[in-house]
């Protein structure tokens, strides 16, 4: 039988073991779409399943990597054909199926989006689950009524990768956008990608207030935890913070003052089983309102060789903005 590469998760009497081998396509799930993947992403939740920090992987053998983008090679779907190019993030893939980080996936076509139209694939990937999920957020919050009008929009965990897309798209959509970030340093980076305020995350750290001064009118999360708290505390009367992520925590040490008090709405984003039309929706908001300098400027590119070395850097937050693995050794375009 054919065989690819592929870094594999094991688990043995040990614990759990990370390696890039040979894997036999027999081995494959059940699916009707076989996808060569050409380009995947590393994302903060693909360090949690390759370095066995937090139980992500709910089966093994697993192939990591909850992204990927490439082309049909077989296809039962009648949405899809050979060779018609696609984008797979969430469902799953990389935790419960076999995922991106490999030159071969066999997936569901029901989980699959037609790559959009404007948009290479190692585009696509640079925007990756993080950028799906910050587009995501500000479609919640255009649900909600928020304009930039109502005053600024602050971003959690910019310079990581739903951040760095998060602030990109907030600043081409007119925002005033406040950049919280724990990496001193990366204040030019934020900066260039269109933040008008640097907020060091000491601001929003401390033990959380029930209510504090007035700030900002809307917000994308990607941390949780005291962050969260704090940042509830401090948005203005009728806003909304869009929660995505958990980085500094699951927990949310809040009270009900910021809801019942300032009719503060707390949004909820789930990216992982989202319905197709939401899907569409925001891979095609992504194509046209993306600026491909900024994606660009917020992109890294590694070989499929150099992925698994990153996981454990990923999770210290040493990694900033977006990380593209080109398994096909093409690079993104500008």
């Amino acid at each position: 039988m054919a065989t690819f590469r592929a870094w594999v998760i094991e688990k043995g009497e040990t614990g759990q073991s990370l390696a890039l081998r040979d894997f036999d396509e027999a081995d494959l799930m059940d699916g009707d779409v076989t996808v060569r993947v050409s380009h995947s992403g590393l994302n903060y939740k693909d360090g949690l399943a390759m370095t066995g920090k937090m139980p992500v992987v709910r089966r093994f053998p697993m192939i990591p990597g909850i992204d990927f983008a490439g082309t049909v090679e077989a296809s039962a779907h009648p949405d899809y054909k050979a060779g018609d190019a696609v984008v797979l993030t969430g469902w799953g893939v990389g935790e419960t199926h076999l995922g991106g980080l490999a030159e071969r996936a066999r997936v569901r076509g029901d989980w699959l989006v037609p790559l959009p139209d404007g948009l290479s694939p190692a585009e696509a990937m640079a925007i990756g689950t993080a950028g799906y999920t910050a587009m995501l957020s500000i479609l919640a919050l255009e649900r909600h009524g928020l304009t930039p009008g109502d005053g600024p929009a602050l971003v959690t965990g910019a310079s990581g990768g739903v951040g760095s897309v998060a602030v990109a798209l907030l600043k081409r959509a007119g925002w005033h956008v406040i950049a919280a970030t724990g990496r001193s340093g990366e204040a030019e980076y934020l900066k260039g990608l269109g933040a008008a305020e640097i907020l060091e995350r000491e601001a929003l750290a401390g033990e959380p207030r029930p209510l504090a001064k007035e700030r900002w009118a809307a917000g994308i999360d990607a941390v949780g935890g005291k962050v969260l708290a704090n940042a509830l505390a401090m948005t203005k009367s009728g806003g909304a913070i869009a929660a995505c992520g958990n980085a500094g925590g699951m927990d949310l040490p809040s009270s009900v003052a910021p809801f019942i008090l300032r009719g503060v709405s707390l949004l909820g984003i789930n990216s992982v089983t989202t319905p197709q039309e939401a899907r569409r929706e925001a891979w095609a908001r992504l194509a046209r309102d993306l600026d491909r300098g900024g994606l660009a400027a917020m992109t890294r590119t590694v070989s499929l060789d150099e992925a698994g070395g990153l996981a454990k850097t990923l999770l210290e937050g040493q990694v900033r903005g977006r990380t593209v693995v080109a398994i096909d050794g093409t690079a993104p375009q500008a």
